[in-house]
């Protein structure tokens, strides 16, 4: 059973019309922070719903990833950006 994540958001709209989303993930062995660029109009929960999304592809891209390997498993996302806190 998956536990549930908990996902705390702030947002600043940016000169160029777009929304950054700086976001946090409450989780105590592991806590993250990154930021999502939303280029058109979204609701909370959607964009919360794209974060998981988004973690979840990256997860599944980095399991059982040979950590010699060159090759990176997914392209370059410059609108999602994950770090570790």
């Amino acid at each position: 059973m998956e536990k549930e994540i908990n996902i705390r958001l702030s947002a600043k709209q940016l000169p160029s019309g777009n929304c950054q989303v700086k976001f946090f993930v409450e989780d105590e062995q592991r806590p993250q922070y990154g930021y999502l660029l939303v280029q058109e109009p979204k609701t909370v929960g959607e964009i919360i719903s794209e974060i998981r999304e988004r973690m979840e592809k990256r997860m599944h891209a980095y399991h059982g990833l040979n950590p010699f390997s060159v090759k990176t498993p997914l392209k370059d996302d410059h609108n999602f950006y994950l770090y570790t806190a």
